[in-house]
């Protein structure tokens, strides 16, 4: 008599299990090749399933306003440096080697579009982003100080390989801030990529910080591992205005 396992009953089975090399050769070596073809389609389908999830949930916690891709994206506005151009910035080549992005340049220009792009990207690929508005962060760590949880926060802004400030040097920031912004700043040195957007010159950096000192110490740990991509050109948001 030949029992029919209901459909349920495979999926609360599949939930308790975690197959081991060992089953799997046994289980594999006995089949047919039909039954191999489907054991390996269920199987590629359980890892891409993995990986979807995963994608899904590196994507939310990364925070993103709005999700960009490079889709459609215009890249004549970028000066790119001698040694440096779009494949291998698509590629995502700096995060394998904890590299830092200046992004300068003229308001709408796709500054922010490439780096919410680029962070969308790492996550695709499985790596952990973190997108702040450089104001939004150093408000996010005072609070965080206040509430004497500034380690936990500053661990887990650790964890990420990638971190986005946008609008770097947009809103003034006080002294406090500034120590709270520079200890990020520090502490990802060498360990994980940066990405800053901004309209400022580095010759302007120590306005945001109030010390020229400070602001050179950011400057030098960026630059040593970093590239500056320049950005020219008419405002897009101007360009495509309602208002004429």
């Amino acid at each position: 008599m030949t029992t029919t396992i209901t459909v349920d009953e495979i999926i609360e089975l599949g939930r308790q299990s975690s197959l081991t090399t060992t089953v799997l050769a046994d289980w594999a070596e006995r089949g047919t090749p039909k039954q191999r073809e489907y054991l390996h389609g269920l199987l590629a389908a359980e890892v891409e399933s993995r990986q979807a999830s995963r994608r899904h949930r590196l994507l939310r916690a990364a925070k993103l306003p709005v999700l960009k891709t490079f889709d459609g994206y215009d890249w004549t506005a970028i000066h790119f440096p001698p040694d440096y151009g779009r494949q291998p910035l698509v590629d995502l080549d700096f995060l394998e080697q904890a590299q830092n992005l200046v992004l300068y340049g003229d308001v709408g220009t796709g500054k922010t579009h490439l780096a919410i792009a680029l962070a969308a990207a790492a996550c695709n690929q499985g790596y952990r982003a973190r997108y702040f508005t450089t104001a939004a962060l150093v408000m996010h760590l005072r609070r965080a100080k206040d509430d004497n949880r500034l380690d936990k926060e500053l661990t887990a802004l650790a964890r990420n390989q990638l971190l986005v400030l946008d609008e770097f040097g947009y809103l003034p920031i006080d002294a406090e801030g500034a120590r709270l912004l520079f200890q990020v700043i520090a502490d990802g040195y060498e360990q994980r990529s940066l990405i800053i957007t901004t309209n400022l010159a580095f010759a302007r950096w120590g306005t945001i910080f109030g010390d020229d000192t400070m602001a050179a110490a950011v400057i030098d740990r960026i630059v040593h591992h970093g590239r500056l991509l320049q950005f020219r050109g008419e405002s897009y948001r101007v360009k495509n205005a309602l208002m004429k």
